[in-house]
């Protein structure tokens, strides 16, 4: 078992950066694909990015590519997402997730998940 915690969130003007963090704690975090969603008010949980054990397999939704990176640091238990040239559209709750195997974009693939972090882009 894996415990996931997000912290970065807040509010940013349009066109700001942020970076959201997810640390791990428990099972060796080496061993999980990790991913990025976000769920805005009214709307499904939505893919975002994801990043394989490794680091050497990263995975973007089209509404974020060029803008965002996913990264991760194994020593520290610990992933990223810098999140560039925010939009207003980019307002969510932000969830870190976690996942045996290879990164997937499907959020049903993902069985361990954070507690999430709010995200709100003013325009």
């Amino acid at each position: 078992q894996v415990q996931l915690v997000e912290s970065g969130g807040g509010l940013v003007q349009a066109g700001g950066s942020l970076r959201l963090s997810c640390a791990a704690s428990g099972r060796t975090f080496s061993v999980y694909a990790m991913g990025w969603f976000r769920q805005a008010p009214g709307k499904e949980r939505e893919f975002v990015a994801s990043i394989s054990w490794s680091g050497g397999y990263t995975y973007y939704a089209d509404a974020v590519k060029g803008r965002f990176t996913i990264s991760r640091d194994n020593a520290k238990n610990t992933v990223y997402l810098q999140m560039n040239n925010l939009k207003p559209e980019d307002t969510a709750v932000y969830y870190c997730a976690a996942r045996i195997g290879m990164a997937t974009t499907e959020r049903a693939d993902y069985a361990h998940w954070g507690q999430g972090t709010q995200v709100t882009v003013s325009s």
